[in-house]
């Protein structure tokens, strides 16, 4: 029931031309002049000021980087105070307002 079918090759159909005669041919064979050799990378040097000027760049970016995200936390962290504080008003209000009636 789950074996796999094989399949069988068809026997061609028709009336079939045996293959015709393979006539041998001759070469010719074309001197070629060798590919050119693509140019040398220019090696990069670095030098005392180059290194310097990479280091500096590199402490700008993580201060930078890390202005903002400080700042992004300052903002989270004022913000979620200023709910704590609303939070306490209202409370304070609606139980002040229970007790009037």
């Amino acid at each position: 029931m789950l074996r796999p079918k094989i399949p069988t090759m068809p026997m061609p159909t028709g009336i079939t031309t045996p293959p015709a005669a393979v006539q041998p041919t001759t070469i010719q064979t074309v001197q070629q002049s060798p590919a050119p050799v693509a140019p040398a990378r220019p090696v990069v040097q670095i030098t005392p000021s180059t290194a310097l000027a990479v280091v500096g760049a590199g402490t700008a970016v993580v201060l930078v980087v890390g202005t903002v995200l400080v700042s992004m936390l300052l903002a989270t962290a004022v913000t979620a105070a200023s709910v704590a504080v609303c939070a306490l008003v209202v409370r304070s209000l609606m139980a002040s307002s229970a007790q009037r009636r």
